[in-house]
Formats: C-alpha cells, sequence, structure tokens
C-alpha cells in the first residue's frame, strides 16, 4: 500500500547482475494482502483487499510475454481468506464474508466455504458440501503438504485464535482432523518445506514469537 494506505498495482522485479530494481506492467487490479504462486513461467496473483473491501480479481503475469491475464474472478467476497495451489487447481479457502449489498445490518461471519479453480478447464468448480472445511476460520496458514490443503490456526467463532488443523484429502476429496498446533495464533507467517509445514509468530493472546512444524504422511 502506499503511503495514504491505498493499494497499489506496482510490480517490480530485482536484477542481480545489475544490482538494480526494473519496472514491469502494473497489476490490472491494485491491492494488498494477496496470495501469489509461481507456476511454471507465469505469477498468480488471487484475492487480497483494498481498504477493508475483500477483492476477488485472480490474475497472473507472464514473465517471458511481460503481460497480465484476467481470470475468472474468484466466486464469492471474502476477506482474510487463504489460497493453496496444487499442480492443476487453484483452492479459495475461509475468510470473512462480507454481508450483501441489500443486508445493511448484518454483521461479517467467519466461513468454511473452499472454491476450487481448474487450472487444466479454466473454470471454478461447483462447491459441494464435502469440499467445505470442518471449522469456519479466517487468517490461518495453508499448504499443500502429504497430498492435503492444510488449513491451520486463525480466528474463527472461538474468544481465542484456534489451534484446529484440518486437512482436505486430494485423493479421497474430502477433510480431515490433524493434530492440533501446540500454540494456537492467527495472522502467522508460514514456510512449506517438500515434508513440513512450519507456522511462524503471529497472534495468541498477544503477539507470539513461537514456530512449530507440521509433518504428515503422503496420503493414502
Amino acid at each position: 500500500m502506499g503511503a495514504d494506505t491505498s493499494p497499489q498495482a506496482l510490480v517490480r522485479v530485482y536484477e542481480p547482475a545489475k544490482d538494480h530494481w526494473q519496472p514491469l506492467p502494473s497489476m490490472p487490479t491494485p491491492r494488498y494482502g494477496a496470495s501469489t504462486y509461481l507456476r511454471g513461467n507465469k505469477i498468480y496473483v488471487l484475492g487480497g483487499r483494498q481498504g477493508k473491501l475483500p477483492v476477488t480479481a485472480f490474475e497472473a503475469f507472464d514473465l517471458e510475454m511481460k503481460s497480465w491475464t484476467r481470470y475468472p474472478s474468484i466466486p464469492s467476497r471474502r476477506a482474510f481468506a487463504n489460497c493453496a495451489m496444487s499442480e492443476n487447481l487453484f483452492f479459495s479457502l475461509g475468510g470473512l464474508q462480507q454481508p450483501g449489498p441489500h443486508n445493511f445490518y448484518s454483521r461479517p461471519h467467519f466461513v468454511n466455504t473452499v472454491e476450487v479453480f481448474d487450472a487444466e478447464q479454466g473454470v471454478w468448480c461447483k462447491p459441494t458440501r464435502s469440499t467445505r472445511m470442518r471449522e469456519k476460520r479466517a487468517d490461518f496458514v495453508t499448504g499443500i503438504l502429504g497430498g492435503r490443503v492444510i488449513a491451520a490456526g486463525g480466528l474463527g467463532n472461538q474468544p481465542s485464535p484456534l489451534n484446529s488443523v484440518e486437512g482436505f484429502n486430494l485423493t479421497k476429496k474430502r477433510w480431515e482432523m490433524l493434530p492440533p498446533m501446540p500454540t494456537g495464533r492467527c495472522s502467522s507467517s508460514s514456510l512449506l518445506t517438500p515434508n513440513m509445514l512450519f507456522v511462524i509468530g503471529g497472534v495468541a493472546q498477544g503477539p507470539s514469537s513461537a514456530m512449530e512444524a507440521l509433518c504428515v504422511r503422503e496420503a493414502v
């Protein structure tokens, strides 16, 4: 965001050989807090926010062509949702659902929504009951580990941050509860390795310095 907190669309690439930043074509949709993924020669950018308003834009930057492509937007408007990417699927999970334009007295509420984009077909799949997370949550950590889409911690309908962890088995097409985090947290950073998902820092009852890792065997 800019100094006035307005969302920015700027894109820059660092060239180590020349030790400088090179400008690239701006994003079609200015935003911050978006999820980004590198796949092949494209950088995919999903969701994010403009102020307090969630963004549903789904765009990709082609590193060879130096151009942006728009994809079908995320179907529902959710703040503090999280995204994960498998080989051919993009997942948009959970978040804080905003009330519709006619529900003036409604409040945002936590959801267990999961929406899946099929990269081969270029469409968002029709949601089913089995794809919903078991727990309603927002501002959590995600990653693909052991053949599962992991959702760990975050905020839900409890008075303190969640410690629950669940995984969507990509083979069985269903959610399974996994061992809970030792420290329930939200707003954490994460690092995914081939065998472990690290959950770093965040907020528990206050700022947390905890660093914990989940190890999951390949799904069967």
